[in-house]
C-alpha cells in the first residue's frame, strides 16, 4: 500500500475492514476506511437490479448484494475511477459500462453506453470536461452521484466545510450542479450527504474559489 507518516493514502488490495451505509435506494461503501482518499463506491437499486458505481471489492459485500438482489451492471464514471470494477464485473457475469469520456481499457467485457444507465432512470449528467479530465455523473432526480469534483473526505474539504471540492476543481467548479435539487448525493471520496444535500452543493461550488487556499493547504495536511 501507499503511506505517508502515519496515513495511509490508498489501500490495496481486497478491504477487510469495510464500512457501510444504507440510503433510500441504495448502499455506499469504504473498502478502506483508514485511507486518506476514503474511496467510496456504491450499489444502486433499480428495476433492472444493482449497478455498482466505481466499486472497490471487499469482504462482506456479496452478501449485501445478494440481500439486495441481483447486480445488473458496473458503471466507470472517471477513467481514474477503474478501482475493482473488472474483478467484480467478472464475478457477477456483467459488462464494464463506460459512459462517453472513459476511455479505459478493462480486463473484462465492456460496452459503451451514452445518455444514461439501461433500463433505470439515472442519466450521465456532464461535470468536467477538461484534458485528461472526464468527469460524469449519475442523476435520477433523487439520488445525484459526483464521482471526483465534489467530496466529503478531509482531502476535498476546507475548513469546516461538510462538502468540499477537489483542489484542482476548485479553479473552475461545475456550477451547473447547483441547478440540481437531489435528495441525497454520493461521492467517489467520502460519506454521501444524505440530509440537505442541495444546501451543502450550493455552498461548496459558491465558495469554491474563496477557499481555495486553505483547500490546498487542507489537502496537503490530509496527504502528509
Amino acid at each position: 500500500m501507499v503511506t505517508t507518516v502515519g496515513m495511509t493514502v490508498k489501500g490495496t488490495g481486497r478491504g477487510t475492514d469495510p464500512a457501510f451505509e444504507t440510503f433510500e435506494g441504495g448502499l455506499t461503501w469504504i473498502a478502506h476506511p483508514e485511507e486518506g482518499m476514503e474511496r467510496a463506491s456504491h450499489a444502486l437499486d433499480t428495476d433492472e437490479g444493482i449497478w455498482l458505481v466505481d466499486p472497490v471489492d471487499t469482504e462482506g459485500l456479496d452478501a449485501r448484494l445478494a440481500d439486495r438482489g441481483g447486480v445488473a451492471g458496473v458503471v466507470v464514471l472517471l477513467d481514474r475511477h477503474a478501482r475493482d470494477a473488472a474483478e467484480l464485473a467478472r464475478r457477477h457475469d456483467v459488462p464494464v459500462t463506460r459512459p462517453p469520456g472513459v476511455e479505459r481499457d478493462f480486463d473484462a467485457p465492456t460496452e459503451d453506453v451514452t445518455g444514461g444507465l439501461p433500463g433505470t432512470g439515472f442519466e450521465f449528467l456532464a461535470v468536467i470536461d477538461w484534458p485528461g479530465w472526464h468527469e460524469v455523473a449519475l442523476w435520477d432526480g433523487g439520488t445525484l452521484v459526483v464521482p471526483e469534483a465534489l467530496g466529503t473526505n478531509a482531502f476535498s474539504r476546507a475548513g469546516g466545510e461538510r462538502l468540499g471540492l477537489n483542489p484542482v476543481a476548485r479553479i473552475a467548479p461545475p456550477k451547473h450542479l447547483a441547478d440540481l435539487e437531489p435528495d441525497r448525493l454520493l461521492v467517489g471520496h467520502g460519506r454521501p450527504v444524505l440530509d440537505d444535500a442541495p444546501a451543502a452543493i450550493r455552498d461548496a461550488l459558491a465558495n469554491a474559489r474563496r477557499r481555495l487556499p486553505r483547500a490546498w493547504l487542507g489537502a496537503l495536511r490530509a496527504l502528509v
